[in-house]
């Protein structure tokens, strides 16, 4: 299968510090595409219509009105794409994160270290709700 009939996955990555996981990714059946910051993601999402977006969720204590990054991502977005939402989160950061989750829904919430094995299961999941 072309690159250009998989469904495309945004990888989100503004902080980093965890493992690669493109390779994952391309296995379960996604054409990647990546990006660093979310003002870049929401361009990338409009351009291509991601199924699947896996971002981190990183506490900013110093927002006004949010929590984090993730918060402009999802809403800046809403009506543009109905893409499944991995999310990587610190286990500190557990109150902030539950408070987020009251008001976006995501598909998957992992929290550091990643389990390898979790996110196969989560990709496969959704690639066969999207089949």
């Amino acid at each position: 299968m072309s690159s250009s009939n998989k469904p495309v996955l945004l990888s989100i990555i503004e902080l980093g510090g965890y493992s690669d996981f493109t390779v994952l990714y391309k296995e379960a059946g996604f054409h990647v595409v990546q990006t660093n910051s979310v003002r870049k993601a929401v361009k990338l999402i409009r351009q291509h219509k991601p199924k699947v977006m896996v971002a981190e969720f990183n506490f900013q204590s110093d927002f006004r009105d949010r929590t984090s990054s993730l918060e402009t991502l999802l809403s800046s977005t809403q009506g543009v794409t109905d893409a499944n939402i991995i999310v990587f989160y610190e286990k500190e950061y557990q109150v902030q994160y539950q408070r987020f989750l009251q008001s976006f829904e995501v598909t998957a919430s992992l929290v550091f270290p990643i389990d390898e094995e979790q996110l196969c299961a989560t990709l496969q999941g959704i690639s066969r709700k999207i089949e």
